[in-house]
């Protein structure tokens, strides 16, 4: 994870997700709804999901060029 931005001026508002009243460097939601949020959606890596080989399709002669004959 990066290192945060270090925000030296803060502004007062109201938190979007819970409504109380904050002084945060930015817009949005508090310190602990963003806990909240990270803990709540944070999720491990999946290992049951395989990509698929690349299929071309039907369409696409590969090379082409060098199977024309001249």
């Amino acid at each position: 994870m990066r290192d945060p931005v270090r925000v030296t001026e803060t502004i007062s508002f109201d938190c979007p997700r819970c409504g109380t009243s904050v002084d945060e460097g930015y817009y949005g939601p508090c310190t602990s709804c963003r806990d909240a949020l990270r803990a709540q959606y944070a999720g491990g890596a999946r290992d049951d999901i395989v990509a698929e080989a690349y299929v071309p399709k039907m369409n696409v002669t590969p090379n082409a060029v060098a199977l024309k004959d001249d």
